[in-house]
């Protein structure tokens, strides 16, 4: 079974340690991350999802990038950063 994390809306600098927090606690099963309710994504925020993948990665375990809203695939091309690709990996 694939857990689940719903990102919150606003992911700026005082979000970054908790996203981390959140994404610790689960390490080491498949999880899928919803971003459909993000309306701002900040640089902090996108380098601990990056990490998040490279280690998920690591560990042979599945990070899936699921829904995400408009603002988040805007903000997230915009920064440049590597598309996850269908099979949860980066591109």
């Amino acid at each position: 079974m694939t857990a689940s994390l719903t990102l919150a809306p606003v992911l700026d600098l005082k979000a970054a340690e908790p996203l981390k927090a959140e994404l610790l606690a689960r390490r080491g099963a498949d999880l899928t991350i919803d971003g459909s309710s993000v309306d701002r994504l900040g640089g902090l925020c996108l380098q601990v999802l990056l990490s998040a993948r490279r280690t998920w990665q690591a560990d042979g375990v599945n990070l899936r990038l699921g829904s995400v809203s408009q603002s988040f695939a805007d903000q997230w091309a915009a920064f440049g950063a590597p598309e996850f690709n269908s099979e949860g990996g980066l591109a």
